[in-house]
């Protein structure tokens, strides 16, 4: 899967799912993906990624509140 930074535009490869997907963790594991040479893994920051096609992360990704009204409405 392939992210898009907002700043640059360049692709980020991403290199764990399950820390892309985990609302909790604010970063995931990628790789930028120009230039000739792979460059090694590091970390960024999901608020800088969107998807290629300009859209935001979905929310149950970044926010681990997400349902918080949800809940408290039915308790």
């Amino acid at each position: 899967m392939f992210l898009k930074d907002k700043q640059t535009g360049h692709l980020i490869e991403v290199l764990d799912i399950k820390e892309l997907i985990d609302p909790f963790n604010p970063e995931f594991t990628g790789r930028l993906n120009y230039g000739e040479d792979l460059p090694d893994p590091e970390k960024f920051r999901k608020e800088n990624v969107t998807f290629q096609s300009g859209e935001p992360l979905p929310r149950c990704w970044v926010d681990p509140h997400y349902r918080d009204a949800e809940i408290h409405h039915h308790a």
